[in-house]
């Protein structure tokens, strides 16, 4: 197994890499730099938007990149807030994005 990235590298890495792809993205909420957890959201700009969460495998321990919520955005919204609310720690980052690309299948960002 090999060590993970610090929580906030691996956001400044991720915000650089959609940077370059002009896939405007925001930190609306700063989590634990060393080891909180990551969600993006994605709005598609059409009132819908999914969110996504990385988690862990329980049978391999592999991370990867799961669905959390997709349909109206106030809906996803109140769900990420409430995942925010059990997790001060968490990073919530937010996309827009008309196609909803998140780049989350990249490799170096896929796990």
């Amino acid at each position: 197994m090999q060590p993970r990235l610090a929580a906030g590298l691996w956001v400044a890495a991720y915000l650089k890499r959609l940077a370059l792809a002009d896939i405007p993205a925001y930190v609306t909420a700063k989590g634990d730099a060393e080891a909180g957890a990551v969600v993006v959201k994605v709005a598609l700009l059409d009132g819908t938007a999914r969110a996504w969460e990385r988690r862990s495998d329980i049978l391999s321990g592999a991370r990867a990149w799961f669905l959390l919520a997709e349909g109206p955005e106030a809906e996803v919204d109140a769900l990420v807030a409430r995942t925010r609310a059990r997790d001060p720690d968490l990073w919530v980052i937010e996309l827009e994005d008309r196609q909803g690309r998140t780049l989350l299948d990249e490799e170096g960002l896929s796990d």
